[in-house]
């Protein structure tokens, strides 16, 4: 395999292996600054350098990604403008996901809307939100507010949590989204306590899965370990599983916001092929790039 001709933000990636399809769309991406014209929140856990738009835009030449999903990173906090004017300067080949609060007015959202954002995200890992109840009632709060846009509601939480909501997350008037595997330990394998309640969860149709950052789950090198859970994880439902980067990949890890934190440097190109690995033929590759996609973001 060949590496992409130039590195983006100091890492190479490789080039993928197989022919990509068109309107592949990279479900998980996030854009930094400048800080200068964004401004982050102060109350944010980590601070991040610049990933700009023409950082993700040259990733995506390399990958052969035609569509974008910019999900609202926490260190804007509630302030959505970085990830709005992103996904406007991107036009119909990007979507967006926002982060929201009381605060956030039903214009504001009609705008985003208009914009181009399709959903809006509840973080709770990292803020180690793991009380059932705090959770459930947030992510109902999204949900509601959502709904009449046609939006659904995305998470970032465990397998935990997931397993104590399973019944009010099936009675949410939304989809629910569930980042970067759901938070299953990789090492645990598919039997580990959690994980039969969120395949239950993907067969039942209301969730959707991101196989995304595998390192966020996973401590081997090239995450073989994950391998098994992407792949359950098809086997229940390949229509509601979609794949993304998390470029610039931000750390996993608790950070001192007084110091800017550098991305992790990950080959979103290895990620790609690992993708077509974990899949066992075209069709699933073709749902899990192009057709999911296009149904939860609207493309």
């Amino acid at each position: 395999m060949m590496a992409a001709a130039s590195p983006i933000l100091g890492v190479t990636h490789m080039a993928p292996a197989f022919e990509v399809p068109r309107n592949a769309c990279d479900s998980h991406t996030h854009i930094f600054g400048p800080a200068e014209k964004y401004p982050y929140s102060s109350k944010r856990l980590y601070t991040p350098g610049d990933a700009s738009i023409g950082d993700l835009s040259a990733l995506h030449r390399a990958l052969h990604i035609d569509r974008i999903v910019i999900v609202h990173p926490s260190p804007y906090g509630t302030d959505n403008s970085c990830t709005v004017d992103a996904v406007r300067k991107l036009g119909d080949r990007a979507r967006g996901v926002a982060v929201i609060d009381d605060t956030v007015s039903e214009r504001a959202l009609t705008d985003m809307h208009a914009a181009g954002i399709r959903g809006v995200r509840v973080n709770l890992e990292s803020y180690g939100e793991n009380d059932p109840a705090v959770a459930g009632r947030q992510l109902q709060q999204a949900a509601v507010r959502v709904a009449p846009l046609g939006w659904y509601v995305q998470t970032f939480t465990n397998l935990a949590i997931l397993t104590a909501l399973h019944d009010t997350i099936l009675a949410l008037p939304t989809p629910l989204v569930v980042d970067h595997f759901g938070g299953p330990k990789a090492a645990l394998g598919t039997a580990q306590p959690g994980f039969a309640p969120l395949l239950a969860l993907l067969r039942s149709g209301k969730v959707y899965v991101k196989i995304s950052a595998p390192y966020r789950i996973s401590q081997e090198p090239q995450y073989p370990d994950a391998a098994p859970i992407a792949r359950a994880m098809i086997d229940a439902n390949p229509d509601r599983v979609v794949w993304g980067t998390d470029w610039p990949h931000p750390s996993a890890a608790r950070r001192d916001p007084a110091a800017i934190e550098p991305f992790r440097p990950e080959d979103d190109g290895a990620a790609l092929n690992r993708l077509a690995a974990w899949t066992k033929n075209r069709t699933e590759l073709q749902k899990i790039l192009v057709d999911n996609p296009a149904r939860l973001y609207q493309f």
